[in-house]
């Protein structure tokens, strides 16, 4: 897509300019939008045409997972939420990870910074919606503003990556994952009916298992897949939301090679200068036993090098290369498709002015950056946290205005509270309604700071 962008400059400007603003929300090595942004059209579209029927009865058509007498039965949308959202969060684990482990967030003051956003972002919120909600019905949907989308703010911070400072994104991922967290933890505690804590015991076993191995140096990848299919398994027979195995596993995921660059180094050149003595002599050499052995001694080598060759990788890197699109192009796409159910009528509509939708709009647009931005100005404020190198407090503000765009766990939770009927229909009308605020809001911002930046040669 870079080299067609860059040929079609030449004799399509317009064409070129507006593919290279585009890209970022469609193609990129991390998690995008675009994709997920269409299918909530196209979810829209079907839910408000004569298809709309057909539509949401092929999501929840049962699929059921059955061995002999014993067997599993939800929902093809429930399947979505609980097999497949846990690898988006598979990724955020495994990206924070790697930014407090070596990135902009590998300082203690400065991983404290989202961690006081984070929290900020969800206490302030709340206090809004309940604020308007008092009293109410509607007051029980206050987890709806709990957590954010992560994959639209990424989507919209990679549109400006190259004019902006790498800690915006570091700082938008951890707030992200704490937030994430936050929702999930919400889920499990608020809108569970029982927990079922043998489950949460055979997941506690399966994630010490996986840090066990990591202890011993265990290689291959097997059994830290098994462990996490098991995880997954006992954190979903819990009643727990499934995705948080997710951010369970990404953090488990290791975020340095086995091997640095220099111990390769010293390690593999004479077993090179021995591979290619070997294979010089299986090349050369009439003697059919001599060639043989040679030969045998040159595979040796190579798979010695191999293993080496492999031991200097970052696992987390190849795990987020694999997973990436794969969520980008189906999960979240599936996600939204069954889960975006909104149908438009001159009753939803005059209900955008509802305690609810206002309650909804308030927390998300208005709470999220301002508890976001109290909270880390005042931690950094007291000393206890700091803003990552280059990032400016414009650039803080951007992050907590998209972190309003509420949309995927946002949308989840609402269907937890009310349950199928108009009262979700019309959280999910504040839903959507808040996260369009946020992400004009947030996109504003960032043009903004990114043009500054530009201008001035720094952050």
């Amino acid at each position: 897509m870079t080299g067609r962008t860059t040929a079609r400059a030449h004799h399509s400007p317009a064409a070129a300019a507006f593919l290279h603003k585009v890209g970022p929300f469609f193609a990129g090595h991390e998690v995008t939008g675009g994709p997920l942004a269409v299918a909530t059209l196209v979810a829209l579209i079907c839910t408000n045409t004569a298809f709309a029927g057909t539509f949401e009865n092929f999501w929840d058509t049962d699929v059921t997972l059955a061995f002999g007498g014993s067997g599993v039965s939800h929902s093809l949308a429930e399947w979505i939420d609980h097999a497949l959202l846990p690898l988006f969060f598979v990724i955020i684990g495994a990206d924070v990870k790697r930014e407090i482990v070596g990135g902009a967030l590998s300082r203690w003051r400065t991983a404290a910074f989202p961690l006081a956003g984070a929290i900020g972002g969800m206490v302030v919120p709340v206090l809004l919606f309940l604020a308007i909600t008092h009293g109410r019905p509607e007051a029980v949907g206050w987890g709806t503003v709990v957590t954010m989308d992560t994959a639209f703010g990424l989507a919209l911070i990679a549109l400006f990556s190259d004019r902006l400072p790498a800690g915006v994104r570091a700082l938008m991922l951890a707030f992200a994952a704490v937030d994430d967290v936050g929702g999930l933890l919400v889920i499990a505690f608020a809108y569970t009916e029982a927990i079922d804590w043998r489950g949460l015991i055979v997941a506690a076993g399966a994630l010490a298992g996986i840090i066990g191995l990591r202890r011993l140096g265990w290689v291959s990848s097997v059994p830290y897949v098994a462990l996490a299919m098991v995880l997954w398994g006992g954190v979903f027979e819990s009643g727990v939301h499934a995705t948080i195995a997710g951010v369970l596993i990404g953090l488990t995921v290791p975020v340095t090679p086995r091997l640095d660059q220099a111990k390769f180094a010293s390690r593999v050149q004479r077993r090179i200068d021995e591979f290619q003595k070997a294979h010089r002599t299986a090349e050369e050499s009439d003697d059919q036993d001599e060639a043989m052995e040679a030969q045998q001694k040159a595979e040796d080598r190579l798979g010695y090098l191999q293993e080496m060759t492999s031991a200097t990788n970052v696992t987390s890197g190849r795990v987020i290369e694999t997973l990436t699109p794969w969520v980008t192009y189906v999960v979240l796409p599936l996600f939204a498709l069954s889960n975006v159910r909104i149908h438009f009528s001159a009753e939803l509509l005059g209900a955008a002015t509802s305690p609810l939708v206002l309650g909804i709009v308030a927390g998300l647009a208005v709470g999220k950056p301002l508890g976001f931005m109290s909270f880390t100005w005042i931690a950094s404020l007291l000393g206890f946290a700091e803003r990552p190198d280059k990032v400016t407090w414009p650039m803080v503000a951007a992050i907590g205005a998209l972190a309003g765009i509420g949309f995927t766990i946002s949308l989840f939770i609402a269907g937890l509270a009310f349950g199928d009927g108009q009262m979700r229909e019309t959280a999910s009308l504040g839903v959507l309604i808040a996260s369009l605020v946020s992400a004009a809001v947030g996109y504003a911002v960032l043009r903004r700071d990114a043009r500054k930046v530009e201008e001035t040669g720094t952050a």
